[in-house]
């Protein structure tokens, strides 16, 4: 069964076309620049040469239309027909308290898609067109949500309830939603197979670590708690977002600045995080390159580090036990410094890393030294994979 998996950002669209027979990736590519001058398609179908093509997208619609006709192209593309592909599969970010699983897309889902639009302006409505311009061009195959706030919803109320007026959860369900749920649920079911117990009797602390950024501890192979909040900024300090802040400091700022909500908005979500610590850049290799000439840019690395590990000793902390750390997502899977720096500061709880383990990028490994308190592991995440499987639990 051939799954085409789709990511639509506001003005990007990710894609993978994935045989699920052998989980083995036909195709993949890039949308970039949607709705503005200059928009391509960088295309690859594996075993052949990556094509881009510049042409004019005004929507995801056209987006889409270039996505199916490359992947079903006569010289570089996968398949021959689009009736090769048998179900596709949406990345959507929030789901509210509507979906704990991942669903098939009908009128239903479609309507408490558009209804969690106000908490999720910038991912919902590009999800929502994708969604759209999908089941137009692709009128009879089954289209599949999936989203990242899905996996999070077996948190205990304890770990979800903001401490404001009850009354404001009941009229406007605001609370922790969690994200990168499709990742900690990938990277959760990895550890489960490399530490031989089933899925469901792990204790987990999982760390995505990227640009954008979260940890969450796992009980029983669901999540139990997690650093994002009612929006992907709360938790831990990111590549442009706040992660957590005293929220007096939001209007203090605004009074001074002659702020408006919006401008504010863009500040904490775009403006601030480790690129504006340093002044540098949002890319934490690019700060490691920096941080011995320049003092803001090693701040930065060290006022990441010291979250990550807070949240990882209070989650350790609160747990009954905890069968392995894991480190993933670009910063988790490829800094082998940064992986060594946060866990050295972890060594009063016994974690420990070896250092030629902990030699690897990119690859599924343990890294812990033999007398580490709990094993360690980086593991790669794969969420087009992960989409693929839930979309095929639901249409095969």
């Amino acid at each position: 069964m051939n799954i085409l998996v789709i990511n639509c950002g506001s003005s990007s669209l990710k894609y993978q076309l994935i045989d699920m027979n052998n989980e083995k990736v036909l195709a993949k590519g890039l949308v970039e620049r949607i709705g503005i001058d200059g928009s391509q398609i960088k295309h690859e179908t594996i075993g052949k040469e990556e094509v881009k093509i510049q042409e004019p997208m005004k929507d995801h619609k056209r987006a889409l239309e270039l996505v199916l006709a490359s992947v079903t192209d006569k010289d570089y593309g996968a398949v021959a027909s689009l009736d090769e592909i048998q179900a596709v599969g949406h990345r959507v970010v929030h789901g509210g308290e509507s979906f704990a699983d991942s669903v098939i897309i009908d009128d239903e889902v479609m309507k408490a898609i558009n209804d969690n639009v106000e908490v999720a302006p910038l991912h919902n409505p590009p999800n929502i067109m994708g969604i759209e311009a999908c089941s137009e061009l692709m009128k009879d195959v089954p289209q599949v949500a999936v989203f990242d706030t899905a996996f999070h919803q077996t948190m205990p109320e304890k770990n979800y309830i903001y401490a404001l007026p009850y009354e404001y959860y009941q009229k406007y369900k605001i609370r922790r939603y969690g994200f990168h749920g499709t990742s900690h649920k990938y990277v959760t079911e990895k550890a489960a197979e490399m530490l031989n117990k089933p899925a469901d009797q792990v204790n987990l602390i999982t760390c995505h670590l990227g640009n954008g950024s979260s940890i969450s501890a796992i009980v029983n192979g669901k999540s139990y708690d997690t650093t994002m909040g009612f929006t992907p900024l709360e938790g831990l300090a990111m590549g442009t977002r706040t992660g957590d802040l005293d929220p007096a400091i939001i209007p203090f700022i605004m009074d001074k600045e002659n702020m408006t909500p919006d401008q504010m908005n863009t500040l904490l979500n775009k403006k601030s995080g480790v690129l504006g610590i340093s002044g540098v850049s949002s890319d934490f290799r690019d700060l490691e390159e920096a941080a011995g000439k320049e003092h803001r840019a090693q701040l930065a690395l060290d006022i990441f580090e010291s979250r990550v590990r807070k949240y990882i000793g209070a989650y350790y902390a609160t747990m009954d036990h905890v069968d392995g750390i894991i480190f993933t997502a670009g910063v988790g899977e490829n800094s082998i410094s940064m992986r060594a720096s946060i866990i050295e500061g972890l060594k009063n709880i016994g974690l420990k890393v070896d250092a030629e383990k902990n030699d690897v990028r990119g690859k599924a490994q343990e890294i812990s030294a033999e007398d580490s308190s709990c094993p360690i592991f980086v593991i790669p995440t794969n969420e087009e994979l992960m989409i693929a499987k839930e979309t095929l639990e639901l249409t095969k």
